[in-house]
């Protein structure tokens, strides 16, 4: 079962997709994809590490700033296939077009990761819930790097929601389930 949940910042997305995972799982890996790149981000990645440590709830988490795709790969390989929550998937972009600026072709780079994190979900035998920005609904970015992000957040979510069992978009906390609601042509 893999479910993509998406909304805007601060919406619930992180806490629904938690609470999901914790009621259809005795224990989990918790993926953050995040970096540190500064002390307010650290301040951020502790708190959210110590909450996950409160809860009553097996949360073993690793971090994986790049290579998803590899890992999930790796945590199906052996006899068993855990649970796992991926949050996020738009921070996951931030550090794969990052990566790919200095490369000759950065957009095919860009769509190469994204297809092989595709193919990776796609082929998850576990739970799996993605935790990702919905972040069309905002102004035109000012600059050329933030439309390219923005472009291809767009990119990656409609691929990773076509392969998902379930969508949910969460909005002031509430979430709605959209896949079965999916008007098909």
């Amino acid at each position: 079962m893999s479910i993509l949940v998406t909304g805007g910042a601060r919406s619930g997305k992180s806490s629904f997709a938690e609470r999901w995972m914790m009621a259809n799982a005795q224990q989990a890996i918790y993926v953050a994809t995040s970096q540190a790149f500064d002390a307010e981000m650290k301040q951020r990645i502790a708190r959210h590490k110590r909450q996950r440590d409160q809860a009553e709830f097996g949360w073993n988490t690793m971090e994986e700033p790049l290579k998803l795709p590899e890992l999930l790969a790796s945590l199906h390989a052996g006899s068993e296939t855990p649970a796992v929550l991926v949050d996020c998937l738009t921070l996951w972009l931030t550090n794969v077009i990052l990566a790919a600026e200095e490369q000759e072709n950065m957009e095919q780079a860009i769509r190469e990761a994204i297809d092989r994190l595709v193919e990776a979900v796609q082929a998850y035998p576990g739970p799996l819930v993605l935790v990702t920005n919905e972040v069309g609904d905002g102004i035109v970015p000012e600059y050329p790097l933030g439309r390219l992000f923005r472009d291809y957040a767009g990119i990656l979510n409609q691929s990773v929601a076509r392969v998902c069992e379930q969508v949910f978009l969460v909005t002031v906390g509430i979430p709605i389930e959209l896949k079965s609601r999916e008007y098909r042509l």
